[in-house]
């Protein structure tokens, strides 16, 4: 073993009795080791938190919402079904599906008495409406997997049924099989003024994704009664598009617009929602660059340390000067032990964040019944769970990070250990 490695270890390891100087060193090379260990935990489960954000928003976007939309330039596409086989010739879309879609208001306090509770709720809501052809919507989205009552196939021409959000159901206070009331605000001109159109429609299903979003301010219609609804007629709003890469779905509706010959707009979902991602990727820098503040303070501890080290042991530098020891070895020592104090706090660090990553969707519930608290309410935030994706790039990256920023905290305590005078240090022994 080299000797430089061999006197860091022994400094590292040394079991300091004597001296208030040599307990003050040791204490706060502890705590130089416990900074970076928290720090570098909190980076892993933070970034692996927002990780998980990032991966759940994308996951239930992408169940409720289609890839790419074809959108008719007044919001009305005439011949669909030649827009959806135009689509389908790109290789890289496997599904097409109509919907027309329009805001509404709808009154949920319908319910006789004797026919069951009444769900507690204001009863009236305002709501994007959405009518699809269930058979091909299953093709472009996940709705059937999210039923937590009912099924999307009640959905049938000229039942006028309605499949509702489970917020939006618990506002209206209804349960399937009972009848909501659907206000259309284009009205009918009569000679008393403009009168809204009405039609009451009964509830046949109650989907959950999990997202306030959604859940509060979707419901979904037969298409054929969307279009009797807003009197469009044979026409829809657009066509929705399922591709077999939803990452690449900007470059494939680059692609599909040349093959259409109807003008219409091509947005994909990135687009669409571009601020969820665009926030969550905003806030997972910052915190990034809060938290590797913490291990940056930690690390210049180190410095503290070594430094009061190399005044500690300034005999022994000048022994090992007197037996032949290089400038250059003298401060190699020091590197050692700075960077062994540092690989200490690194390792407890990693093992820690990655256990807490790993376990966060256990551990966190745990706290929340324990204190009473829930930390992500379902009303402010669009997801009310803490998920966690750890990745382990972001672990390569953090612990680089913490190391090559530890081996910088080294050099001025190891380079002003290696100039000490030998005569001068052994005068005062």
């Amino acid at each position: 073993m080299p000797f430089q490695l061999m006197i860091g270890l022994r400094y590292v390891r040394s079991r300091r009795q004597i001296g208030q100087d040599n307990r003050f060193i040791s204490f706060i090379s502890g705590l130089s080791m416990a900074g970076i260990a928290l720090g570098v935990a909190a980076l892993i489960v933070v970034l692996s938190v927002m990780n998980g954000f990032q991966k759940e928003l994308r996951s239930r976007i992408l169940g409720v919402t289609s890839h790419i939309e074809v959108v008719g330039m007044d919001g009305a596409l005439m011949d669909w079904q030649r827009v959806a086989a135009q689509a389908l010739k790109v290789p890289q879309v496997l599904a097409a599906a109509p919907y027309v879609q329009g805001q509404v208001m709808l009154n949920g306090l319908n319910r006789e008495a004797g026919e069951g509770p009444v769900m507690p709720g204001s009863g009236v809501r305002g709501a994007i409406i959405r009518g699809i052809d269930p058979q091909t919507e299953n093709t472009v989205a996940d709705f059937n997997t999210h039923m937590k009552y009912g099924a999307l196939d009640s959905l049938q021409p000229g039942a006028y049924r309605i499949v509702l959000g489970s917020d939006l159901a618990r506002a209206l206070g209804v349960v399937v099989g009972d009848r909501v009331t659907v206000i259309a605000p284009e009205g009918v001109v009569t000679p008393a003024g403009v009168i809204p159109r009405i039609k009451s429609f009964e509830v046949s299903g109650v989907f959950e994704f999990g997202m306030y979003e959604y859940d509060s301010g979707l419901a979904l219609i037969d298409l054929k009664d969307a279009q009797v609804l807003f009197r469009l007629g044979q026409t829809v709003t657009g066509v929705r598009l399922k591709v077999d890469d939803p990452f690449n779905a900007p470059q494939i509706a680059r692609s599909i617009a040349p093959v259409l010959d109807e003008p219409a707009y091509l947005i994909d979902w990135s687009r669409k929602h571009a601020n969820f991602f665009r926030a969550v990727q905003i806030e997972k820098r910052m915190m990034f660059l809060i938290l590797f503040l913490i291990v940056a303070v930690a690390a210049f501890n180190i410095v503290s340390t070594l430094v009061m080290a190399v005044t500690d042991k300034r005999g022994d530098i000048a022994i090992l000067r007197t037996l032949g020891a290089s400038r250059g070895s003298i401060a190699m020592i020091f590197m050692v032990q700075g960077a062994l104090i540092g690989l200490i706090g690194l390792g407890l660090g990693v093992a820690g964040g990655v256990a807490l990553a790993l376990n966060i969707e256990t551990v966190v519930p745990a706290i929340e019944r324990l204190f009473g608290i829930h930390f992500l309410s379902r009303e402010v935030y669009f997801i009310s769970d803490l998920p966690s994706d750890l990745q382990w790039d972001d672990v390569m990256t953090i612990s680089i990070t913490a190391f090559v920023l530890t081996l910088l905290a080294t050099l001025y305590p190891s380079l002003r250990a290696a100039r000490v005078q030998p005569a001068e240090a052994l005068r005062h022994e």
